[in-house]
């Protein structure tokens, strides 16, 4: 036995060098798993579905509003209880999208007449009339107290003109002034020749 394994030392060396070499792999192979590291990516934040807007100018009731996410122009000045009858709603775009904090200015047909004229400068005189009365007066432009100088109309009649004017668009002729609720064929005779349209 021992002379067998004098001749066959070195196969055995090299056997036992082999099943320790495949153990080691085995183990190696087949070892503990290795756990995998995900990165998920942050969540975004959520969109907001709520604009704020300051609605300004010739509203009913000015302010800051809320209103929800892809709300137009004309959503806000409704919001604000809707123009005034002296709202110039023409000269904004009232189907363009509000964006959050943003501004919503209503101008006032007022708001083309210049300014008056300070103590420096002259003002210049209106015609008046045979009858005192001052004129013409141009009816698409006129305010409730331009209207108030021309005879026979009073406080009542003027906003009726005006209410008239907004809801109509300006008038084509002076002639128009005859389709105002009160403004009779005896009104219209004072009135005609201290009114024009423009």
């Amino acid at each position: 036995m021992n002379h067998w394994i004098d001749r066959n030392s070195g196969h055995l060396i090299v056997l036992l060098l082999s099943l320790i070499l495949n153990g080691a792999l085995v183990l190696i192979l087949h070892g503990p798993m290795r756990t995998t590291l995900q990165i998920s990516p942050p969540t975004p934040s959520p969109t907001p579905s709520r604009v704020r807007v300051y609605v300004s100018g010739a509203v009913v009731a000015p302010d800051v509003y809320e209103l929800p996410l892809g709300a137009l122009v004309r959503d806000a000045v409704l919001a604000a209880g809707g123009g005034t009858t002296d709202a110039e709603l023409t000269q904004i775009n009232l189907a363009q999208e509000v964006k959050d904090q943003s501004q919503v200015n209503v101008p006032a047909r007022r708001q083309g007449i210049p300014a008056p004229p300070t103590s420096l400068t002259a003002a210049p005189s209106a015609p008046v009339t045979s009858d005192g009365a001052v004129g013409p007066i141009n009816l698409n432009s006129a305010g409730l107290t331009e209207l108030e100088t021309l005879p026979g109309i009073g406080p009542a009649l003027a906003q009726r003109i005006i209410d008239f004017r907004t809801q109509n668009g300006p008038f084509a002729s002076v002639e128009g002034l005859k389709e105002v609720k009160g403004i009779g064929p005896a009104t219209f005779e004072k009135l005609k020749d201290h009114v024009r349209v423009q």
